[in-house]
């Protein structure tokens, strides 16, 4: 051959796929000689192989051996395919054809089809020459042969899926045929180890013919083989079961018959994979049997039940789950999967069930040794294992109930699963996909030495032979690509379905719930805590009636959610409340999904809804925010500056003043709902919830103030300056729900005429009270702490402040101010004002009668402001210890020491109090004992507010009412007395503090 020809061959090497371009030449120059063929001949086929350097070094060494057999394939076009499919993607099948090249006639033909299960039984019965359950010579040479027949029927089985033009489709078919040869290999084995026993075997003993045939052997499939889901080279996983008819055990004895079946059992599992002179086929396992290795190898059916009764664990019915008579007698399998059925289905009512079954998933993973754990394509985390534990979960959970999805295969159950709601279409779709790639991967990487291997490749050209096998990819670095997607899809999935608390919930409900009928249903619902059991069923049923998909999954939801709103405060509001939810998000197919597949949505649903009739009334409104209950991020308060962009964004959108305003009440409406959910399921501090209220109602009104200023100033008077000035709770940020916003308005007309001025800021004023007006959450912008209270204007100059302060002012107006802050508008007009309240505030030197009034005026509200009737102990704002007496000893030790104490000049109560004890003006457990008062006031306020939606300072004597509103704060249910006794204790001892430091 010319350079040039060597040169031209080695190109046309090289695009079949050819690495070893000089080696592979060599070997088809020899090929030719061997075999007397053309060139074109022997590589026409080459480009089925996925490694054709392994190929032809594969076929190199056959022909040397028998080049005939080689010759004959290669002449049949469907055969010559097949041996470099083979050849190319497997090193184990070179070595079988190099053992056994009389086996290559058997590929003629294999592209077209699959073995079917019959073909494979008969055939390898025939191997062994069985004839009424016994082969026709016992010795190792039928285990030869039938080993020999099984590699003639796999290499068929993989020719066809390596041929397959979409061999992830196929996946689930040739797993199926390869547990149908399993199957039919132990068949043909059992034949053997029945002549063995009965010619006297190995440790037989005095055993008959007639006593074997009497001794009935069951062999039940497990795990992949049991759910038709083999692979090439995996232990198949086997429970053995004996059993004979009377007669044999009266003759004898039942303990003779389980040691006959037991050899039986012993001498098959040999056949498959003792060591003789060709190769093992595979691991026949029987430890999944009771008790395990340390196990008899061989029970009776009844010594099986009497252990599963007894002593079985979970992961031993999760086991179960998959049980399939394979081989041996029929009727005894049958009667085995049958009696261990109602088992498996009622395991996940054991105690603790969905946390073994989880814990089970993790120590898998965790022994894993670690170099392995990135390449581990069964066991690792986004792994096989994955998708079938996540599966069987929700199999055994929801198949409490549901006969629909209790299939063996894990693509079936899926298919089930999605078909009754268990599942979203979507997830499911990732998880087939998925589970096909990672199988036909598994498949591919134990095809290349047919070696038991669940491992990735890490070498370069192991992944191209795989990306080449596989067909899912066109290069090595694409197929480790498509690798690493599939396990950040598959554990993404995973970890949401594996471990959502709806599993764990749905089996423990007790039996008597799963399936009740109308009057038992009543008088469970009236058991567990409705007052209004008939309305309860009224609308279970209007959310569970129909065919669809959306009925189907509240059916399943509603057992569950029933148990969760009846641990709830008000079962019946939160079940109303859901029920309307739900109307309103019918056709968002988001909802249902994510409560039935979320990691908790569902359950903080219920708490929030059953807890609270102000997020359920504002839920009502606002649909679409229990998407939130899904994401813990979504259920922290928003920044005031992604507030403020968002308040800016509308005022830019909505040039109409009713528009701008609309959309500011529903986001602050939205908000509002946010920060109580958050309170309710403590995801926020009393101290970020407080900030944030406040955050929010600063916001809107600054973005109400904006609005209403572009309608009612015009461009000649822009000059005017015009800003709000928190006061109270508001200027503290101390906010809670319910709360008013105190406030007083300045203006400072910066060239305006003063009277028109004056007359703009009065309609800025009644501009931003009425478009802050909000009937569904309720914002009123209280101005009664201005200078001269009611009878005072409503907005003054700020020069008329001044003045009021220099001449009129008295000691409870600049008590008033010390929790005064500007909030909105002007922002120089804002400094100016704190710089003028800080005069009045901050005094250098206070005098003693102003003192003496302020004590005189605490003593008089006490008196006279509390509603009439009121116990004086349970008013939360103005009672003794309560909110009232804190608040005004602070600002009276602001008053006195503030001007030389720098760190008490602020508007928070609580950190006044700890500058004043750092100061030693209080000492540190009478501060602790105020503080703790005035933060279980505040939040029994807020509690209150949050469990009627009806604004309240009276803490409740309703029992009820109080064990809700101390669920709301975290206590034990039944707890009402406990916080009528914390309340009233934390008050008391914050009461004669307040007596000693404030009138001492």
């Amino acid at each position: 051959m010319s350079t040039s020809e060597r040169s031209q061959s080695l190109t046309h090497l090289a695009r079949l796929g050819f690495s070893r371009l000089a080696e592979a030449e060599a070997q088809l120059v020899e090929l030719q000689g061997l075999l007397g063929l053309e060139r074109d001949a022997l590589t026409g086929s080459a480009a089925h192989a996925a490694d054709p350097d392994a190929a032809v070094s594969g076929l190199t060494r056959i022909a040397r051996r028998d080049a005939g057999c080689v010759r004959a394939l290669l002449a049949d076009p469907g055969g010559r395919r097949a041996l470099w499919a083979l050849l190319g993607a497997s090193t184990g099948f070179a070595d079988f054809y190099l053992r056994h090249p009389e086996e290559l006639a058997h590929l003629a033909g294999a592209d077209a089809s699959l073995p079917s299960a019959e073909h494979m039984h008969t055939a390898l019965l025939e191997s062994v020459g069985a004839k009424d359950g016994f082969a026709a010579d016992g010795s190792d040479t039928s285990w030869v042969a039938l080993r020999v027949r099984y590699r003639q029927l796999l290499a068929a089985i993989a020719a066809f899926d390596l041929l397959s033009a979409s061999p992830v489709d196929q996946v689930g078919i040739v797993a199926a045929r390869l547990a149908d040869a399993a199957a039919a290999a132990l068949e043909a084995s059992l034949c053997v180890a029945r002549t063995r026993v009965a010619a006297g075997g190995p440790g037989a003993g005095a055993v008959s013919r007639d006593q074997v045939a009497g001794t009935r052997l069951a062999i039940i499939g497990m795990g992949k083989a049991g759910a038709r889901e083999l692979n090439y080279v995996s232990d198949v996983d086997v429970i053995f079961v004996a059993g004979a008819d009377d007669a044999l055990i009266e003759e004898v004895g039942e303990s003779r018959v389980v040691d006959i079946a037991t050899r039986l059992a012993v001498q098959t599992m040999r056949g498959i994979s003792g060591v003789e002179i060709e190769p093992p086929l595979w691991e026949v396992d029987a430890n999944l049997r009771p008790e395990g290795k340390q196990g008899a190898l061989v029970r009776t059916l009844e010594s099986h039940l009497s252990y599963y009764d007894r002593w079985a664990k979970s992961w031993e019915f999760q086991a179960l789950l998959k049980a399939r008579p394979l081989a041996g007698d029929p009727e005894l399998g049958a009667a085995y999967v049958a009696a261990v059925q109602p088992k498996i289905w009622t395991s996940a009512a054991r105690e603790n069930f969905v946390d073994s079954v989880q814990r089970m998933r993790e120590r898998v993973t965790e022994n894993i040794p670690a170099a392995e754990v990135p390449l581990q394509i069964k066991l690792g985390p986004g792994g096989i294992r994955d998708i079938e534990f996540t599966v069987q979960l929700l199999q055994l959970v929801h198949g409490l109930t549901d006969d629909r999805i209790r299939q063996r295969g894990t693509l079936d159950a899926l298919h089930a699963l999605v078909e009754q709601g268990y599942i979203g279409r979507a997830d499911a779709a990732t998880f087939s996909h998925d589970y096909g790639v990672l199988r036909l991967l598994e498949h591919r990487v134990q095809l290349r030495h047919l070696r038991r291997t669940h491992l990735m490749p890490e070498r370069p050209e192991d992944l191209r032979v795989l990306a080449r096998s596989s067909g899912i990819a066109d290069s090595g670095e694409k197929i480790w690509q498509t690798w690493e997607t599939v396990k950040r899809e598959v554990r993404d999935i995973h970890v949401r379905l594996f471990y959502r608390p709806l599993l764990s919930a749905v089996a423990s409900l007790p039996e008597q719930e799963r399936s009740l009928s109308p009057a038992q249903a009543h008088d469970r619902l009236a058991a567990i805590g409705f007052m209004d059991p008939v309305g309860a069923l009224r609308h279970i049923a209007a959310l569970t009636s129909g065919l669809s998909r959306g009925a189907t999954i509240q059916r399943h939801l509603m057992p569950v959610m029933i148990r969760w709103f009846a641990d709830g405060v008000d079962p019946d509001y939160g079940l109303i409340a859901f029920r309307r939810i739900s109307e309103r998000l019918g056709g968002s197919p988001w909802f249902l999904r994510m409560l039935r597949d979320s990691s908790g949505a569902a359950e903080r649903l219920t708490r929030v809804l059953s807890s609270s009739r102000y997020v359920g009334e504002l839920m009502e409104w606002i649909p679409e925010s229990a998407a939130w209950l899904d994401d813990p991020e979504l259920l922290r308060p928003r920044s005031g500056v992604a507030l403020q962009q968002e308040a800016r964004a509308i005022q830019s959108r909505h040039s109409a003043i009713a528009d701008a305003a609309r959309a500011i009440r529903a986001l602050r409406r939205r908000e509002m709902l946010r920060i109580a959910m958050s309170a309710i399921l403590g995801t926020s501090t009393i101290e970020e919830i407080a900030t944030a209220l406040t955050t929010v109602t600063e916001v809107t009104i600054q973005a109400t103030l904006r609005a209403v200023r572009r309608e009612v100033v015009p461009a000649q008077d822009e000059a005017l300056d015009f800003s709000v000035i928190a006061m109270g709770r508001f200027g503290g940020s101390e906010l809670g729900f319910g709360s008013d916003a105190d406030v007083m308005y300045v203006y400072r007309p910066n060239g305006v005429d003063p009277h028109r001025a004056h007359e703009l800021s009065l309609q800025l004023v009644s501009g931003l009270r009425k478009h802050s007006e909000d009937q569904r959450v309720p914002l009123d912008l209280d101005a009664d702490l201005r200078p001269e209270g009611r009878n005072g204007p409503v907005a003054r100059s700020l020069e008329a402040y001044i003045e009021y302060y220099r001449r009129w002012s008295l000691s409870w107006e600049a008590q008033a101010l010390l929790r005064a802050r500007g909030v909105a508008g002007s922002v120089k007009l804002i400094r100016a004002f704190t710089e003028l309240a800080d005069d009045v505030r901050y005094p250098a030197s206070v005098d003693p009668q102003a003192l003496r009034e302020i004590k005189r005026i605490k003593a008089r509200v006490e008196n006279e402001r509390l509603p009439q009737g009121a116990d004086p102990a349970r008013h939360l704002k103005l009672g003794p210890g309560s909110l009232s007496d804190v608040e005004w000893l602070v600002q009276l030790l602001q008053l006195e020491h503030a001007h030389r104490i720098p760190e008490m000049r602020t508007t928070s109560t609580i950190a006044a109090l700890r500058a004043a004890q750092a100061a030693d003006l209080v000492p540190e457990a009478s501060a602790d004992r105020l503080a703790e008062a005035w933060r279980l006031a505040s939040r029994l306020r807020s509690a209150n507010t949050l469990l009627s939606g009806q604004t309240s300072d009276v803490l409740p004597t309703d029992r009820k009412k109080l064990d809700g509103i101390g669920r709301l704060l975290g206590y034990p249910p039944r707890s009402a007395t406990q916080v009528e006794e914390d309340y009233l204790g934390a008050t008391r001892r914050a009461r004669r503090v307040f007596e000693h430091l404030f009138y001492g």
